[in-house]
């Protein structure tokens, strides 16, 4: 039994102590004033009020008493009234919150007030709740996996990787990534580093350059002038690649605007987009592709099923270490968090509001399910205890309605 329970179930017997108590101290008053005091005596308005705050409570605790059971268990009709309409109470609060609490119009008023993305950066930036959290998740994902196969696991991976693939767009998508890493020191370092490797493979191959060249010369030309010519062409090669590592050679700023040029005819340029897309759709065909995305998710998987305690404390604080600095990142970005409470927004009135009617259908199935000695039990948890005081409001209340019209009766009849 949790804290809360005990401590309703405890208020709950006090109040019905009291109540209790203070029906039989009037009951017992009454009996008493009514044997021995004489209608002469001021002690007759004590009994008065006595007589009839017994009534009033008697019939409030019938009224109490009868919401959650049969009082005294006798078949007296309509009571009992909670565990008789059961169902048609649970339809009736599932049809209150969807007409109520679920509508469009009442959803849209709150989300516009929805943060979650503020709300959900400032407490994942805080070292505790991410530790918190990674812990739960270092639990949870071995079991979660425990739920399908490797093989079911390795064609839902392809099936994701097939999707995503299908619908980014290649010729655009392609022409963002290049200029992103083109631009700038990181396009100069990535010329520098394929000058380095275009000069590498020249020296690596200059026997079999040197063939093909001789290969394509004329053949009444002698042998050594083939070679000749091959030497040239390659020592020429060489120089143009060594003299191109140079910031201010001019040959690399046309290499820089070759590129700007490819990547605008990517963007804009029908048939290359269509070469693009038919190059994306062979790619995502090939079953070496598949083969290896499977591979790096039996590797990830590995990864996630930590076999010791020092595995999972290790994999715990590398989680939580980028939960902590992906709240931090976020919490500083104003349109990164707009877009998540959009996206929080759109998939709560989407999700929630076209199925307000099956809610409400799913809430009174959950309530008409309950047993329902349950269901009395819990509810009356939640509202006897207030249900008490009616009793006491009753026996005071109608005490005091008793004695005024005594003293009237008093006051009307005969001098």
């Amino acid at each position: 039994m949790s804290t809360v329970e005990a401590r309703s179930r405890s208020r709950l017997r006090t109040m019905r102590l009291a109540a209790t108590g203070l029906l039989a101290a009037m009951a017992a008053t009454y009996v008493v004033t009514g044997l021995w005091v004489r209608s002469e005596s001021w002690l007759a308005y004590v009994r008065a009020f006595s007589e009839a705050a017994t009534v009033g409570a008697c019939a409030d605790w019938f009224a109490v008493t009868a919401l959650f059971r049969r009082p005294l268990g006798l078949p007296i009709p309509h009571t009992g009234i909670i565990p008789r309409n059961k169902a048609r109470i649970g339809e009736a609060l599932g049809a209150f919150i969807a007409d109520n609490f679920l509508s469009a119009e009442v959803l849209e008023a709150k989300l516009k007030q929805l943060e979650v993305g503020r709300w959900g950066a400032a407490w994942l930036r805080e070292p505790h709740n991410a530790a918190e959290l990674a812990e739960r998740l270092v639990r949870l994902i071995p079991e979660l996996l425990e739920l399908s196969t490797a093989e079911a696991r390795r064609r839902f991976v392809g099936a994701i990787a097939a999707d995503v693939i299908a619908s980014a767009p290649a010729a655009s998508l392609t022409a963002g990534v290049l200029r992103a890493v083109s631009n700038g020191e990181r396009g100069e370092a990535m010329l520098d580093a394929a000058l380095g490797l275009a000069s590498r493979a020249l020296a690596a191959n200059q026997d079999l350059l040197r063939a093909e060249v001789a290969g394509k010369t004329y053949r009444w030309l002698p042998r050594w002038l083939d070679n000749k010519i091959a030497d040239k062409i390659l020592s020429g090669l060489a120089q143009t690649l060594e003299a191109m590592g140079a910031p201010d050679h001019p040959w690399r700023g046309r290499v820089r605007q070759y590129v700007d040029d490819f990547l605008q005819r990517l963007e804009t340029d029908p048939a290359l987009g269509a070469r693009a897309e038919e190059i994306k759709r062979q790619i995502a065909a090939n079953p070496v592709l598949l083969a290896r995305l499977g591979e790096i998710g039996d590797a990830l998987e590995a990864r996630l099923r930590p076999k010791t305690d020092a595995e999972v404390n290790a994999l715990a604080a590398h989680i939580a270490g980028w939960l902590a600095g992906l709240g931090a990142w976020l919490y500083d970005r104003t349109e990164a968090i707009e877009i998540f409470n959009n996206w929080a927004r759109s998939a709560v009135q989407r999700t929630i509001a076209p199925r307000r009617r099956e809610i409400g259908r799913l809430i009174a199935s959950v309530v008409a399910g309950w047993d329902t000695r349950s269901v009395v039990e819990k509810l009356e948890l939640q509202v006897g205890a207030d249900l008490q005081y009616i009793r006491i409001n009753g026996t005071i209340v109608g005490g005091l309605t008793g004695l005024l019209i005594f003293v009237l009766s008093r006051w009307a009849g005969p001098s």
